[in-house]
């Protein structure tokens, strides 16, 4: 998953803007979409009338950046459920969003359900390439999943935790909240993300920007490993490499956990998380499997696949401990609008004044 979220306005810019606005204006703000009555059905025969419709329609194309070794279970699943057909592209969120509103500049519309990072979604919303629909899902997904504009919602989360080496850090000195990781005794033991300025700024933002800054001028000063990738991280985390992660992702200490590494982790308040999110086409070739792909991911059973694949699951129909904690999300309308000021502020403060290195995982 593409680690430096905020590149959905990059792409958007390398895009053109202005032509891509120009496109999407074409149709008024109060088009909703040819396939809208489809999407917002809820009558008593939907899922037999989307099932009906799919079989006619032959295939599902979906555009992801879900790994393949994550999502090829779960597209198999459903084909072995419903006998359908799924054509599954995979990228990096940044190329899921250039290839999708290309496509779309050319007249193109190929897919049906797109699947990645909550900015680049954001970022097909505003160029009018999603719609809004139902799924009889929605009562097990949370509030916070959802945007306002309700075009797309998270069915997985990426949370920022604290990740620490058993071996090297006792249990009564694990850091409790974001000020312990100030201790003189960490000094150059704490590895961050190279390319987390989005989390920066959420938490720079529920600190309150002043005080939050100067956190982060603090943490600064303690020369934190800055290193590239969050599964790198967590791997060498696991290596006794670096005795605490200030930026790991939950679920990539807890497969580690799994297989025997001394690796633990702890969500320090306030914990946030980035938004993966899924959403349907508003031009989609094949709409009846588009919602019902979509109905799936949402589903009991899909998200409890995304739970075996140990990610974290949005449903609160489907158990886990890697959401048993208060958690807020990072926005993506933030995300977009606010990139330039905050990767400026990261670069100064971590990258002496460098562009990050960007890692797609």
């Amino acid at each position: 998953m593409k680690t430096h979220a905020s590149n959905a306005a990059g792409v958007l810019a390398k895009l053109g803007l202005a032509i891509l606005l120009g496109l999407s204006g074409a149709a008024s703000a109060q088009d909703k979409g040819k396939h809208h009555e489809l999407y917002t059905y809820q009558g008593a025969d939907r899922e037999q009338r989307l099932l009906a419709g799919a079989r006619k329609e032959g295939t599902i194309v979906v555009y992801t950046s879900l790994n393949l070794k994550d999502s090829v279970p779960i597209t198999d699943a459903f084909e072995k459920k419903y006998g359908l057909k799924v054509s599954l592209w995979r990228a990096g969120s940044e190329k899921v969003l250039h290839r999708t509103v290309t496509e779309a500049r050319a007249g193109r519309y190929s897919p049906d359900v797109i699947e990645t990072n909550g900015p680049e979604m954001e970022a097909m919303y505003r160029e009018k390439l999603l719609a809004e629909f139902y799924s009889p899902a929605f009562k097990d997904i949370p509030a916070v999943a959802f945007p306002p504009h309700r075009h797309y919602v998270a069915d997985r989360f990426n949370f920022f935790v604290l990740g620490y080496n058993t071996k090297l850090v006792k249990p009564e000195d694990v850091p409790k909240t974001y000020q312990d990781l100030l201790d003189p005794r960490w000094h150059g033991k704490i590895g961050i993300e190279s390319g987390d300025s989005d989390w920066f700024a959420a938490v720079t933002k529920s600190m309150g920007e002043k005080e939050g800054l100067e956190f982060f001028r603090k943490l600064a000063a303690t020369q934190p490993q800055m290193r590239t990738g969050h599964t790198l991280m967590a791997e060498l985390l696991a290596a006794g490499e670096l005795p605490l992660a200030a930026t790991v992702y939950n679920h990539n200490i807890e497969r580690l956990d799994q297989k025997g590494a001394p690796v633990k982790w702890i969500p320090l308040g306030p914990t946030f998380g980035r938004p993966n999110a899924i959403g349907v086409a508003r031009h989609a070739p094949h709409p009846h499997g588009a919602l019902l792909f979509t109905d799936f991911m949402l589903s009991r059973e899909g998200q409890d696949l995304i739970k075996q694949r140990n990610r974290v699951p949005a449903s609160t129909a489907v158990e886990t401990r890697l959401n048993k904690f208060p958690y807020k999300m990072i926005d993506p309308v933030i995300v977009l609008d606010e990139s330039q000021k905050w990767e400026r502020l990261w670069a100064q403060l971590f990258h002496k004044g460098q562009a990050p290195k960007k890692a797609d995982d």
